[in-house]
C-alpha cells in the first residue's frame, strides 16, 4: 500500500474512535507553561519551568524554554513548541544580520519588534506567547510581553503560559521596582515554583538566568532546590 494512503487511513482511524487513542497521538508539543521576566536594578531576570506536552502525556521535562537570540537577549516561549523555536530561530537569524551591519549588538526594543511583526503576519497559523528580554546601552534592561496575536507592550514584569493564571495575585503584591539582584531572582523563583505547584501543564525544573551589561548568568533549580509553601507543613 502507498505510504501516503497507509498514514490517511491511520489519521481516518484515530479522527473515527478517538476514544480508543491516547490524545498525545494527535496533539502536537506545547511549552504548557510557566515564563516570566522582571526588571531590575541592573539587567533582567528570567525564569521558567521545563514541562513540554503532547495533550495530556509529559513529552519532555526539562525543556530549556529560556532561548537565546543575542548575547544579551533572550526569549521565553510558551505555545506551540515547534512554532516558537521556528519564530526566534528566524529573528535571530534576522538579528544577526542587523549586528554585522550596525558593527553593535541589536536593541531589545528591535528584537520584540521583530517578533512582534513575526507573531502578527502569522498571527492565523501560530501558537505563540513569546517574552522578549534583554539588555542593551541605550536603555539598560527592558522586557517586552507578545501574547498571541502579535500585540507587544514593554512591562515592568511579565508572566506568561498556562500556570501564569495562577500567580497574577502573587506577583501584582510582591513585585517592586529596581529590586537588587539576589531580591528578583528569589522573587522569580517563588512565583515559577508557585505556579508549578498549581498548574497540571507546568512542572519539571526551575531554569533562572540574569541578564546584564557583563552577558548572562544562568541557574537551575531542581529537586528539593524548588521553593515549597504550605507543602511542608
Amino acid at each position: 500500500m502507498d505510504l501516503g494512503v497507509m498514514k490517511q487511513s491511520f489519521n481516518s482511524q484515530i479522527n473515527a474512535s478517538s476514544e480508543l487513542y491516547p490524545d498525545w497521538l494527535k496533539e502536537e508539543h506545547e511549552t504548557g507553561t510557566t515564563i516570566m521576566a522582571v526588571e531590575f536594578s541592573e539587567g533582567v531576570v528570567i525564569a521558567a519551568d521545563s514541562r513540554t506536552t503532547t495533550g495530556a502525556y509529559i513529552a519532555n521535562r526539562v525543556t530549556d524554554k529560556l532561548t537565546r537570540v543575542t548575547d544579551r537577549i533572550y526569549c521565553c516561549r510558551s505555545g506551540s513548541a515547534a512554532d516558537t523555536q521556528a519564530i526566534t530561530d528566524v529573528v535571530a537569524y534576522h538579528l544577526g544580520f542587523l549586528q554585522m551591519e550596525q558593527g553593535e549588538e541589536p536593541q531589545v526594543k528591535i528584537a520584540a519588534s521583530v517578533f512582534q511583526e513575526m507573531c502578527y503576519n502569522y498571527r492565523d497559523s501560530l501558537t505563540a506567547g513569546i517574552i522578549c528580554a534583554g539588555w542593551d546601552r541605550h536603555k539598560g534592561g527592558q522586557v517586552y510581553c507578545l501574547p498571541l496575536g502579535g500585540m507587544c507592550v514593554r512591562q515592568p514584569f511579565a508572566i506568561g503560559g498556562s500556570g501564569s493564571t495562577y500567580i497574577y495575585g502573587h506577583v501584582d503584591k510582591e513585585f517592586k521596582e529596581n529590586m537588587a539582584k539576589d531580591e528578583c531572582k528569589e522573587f522569580c523563583k517563588n512565583a515559577v515554583a508557585l505556579a508549578m505547584s498549581r498548574d497540571g501543564s507546568s512542572g519539571g525544573v526551575i531554569r533562572l538566568a540574569v541578564i546584564t551589561k557583563d552577558g548572562i548568568e544562568r541557574e537551575f533549580f531542581a529537586g528539593s532546590d524548588v521553593p515549597t509553601f504550605w507543602e511542608k507543613y
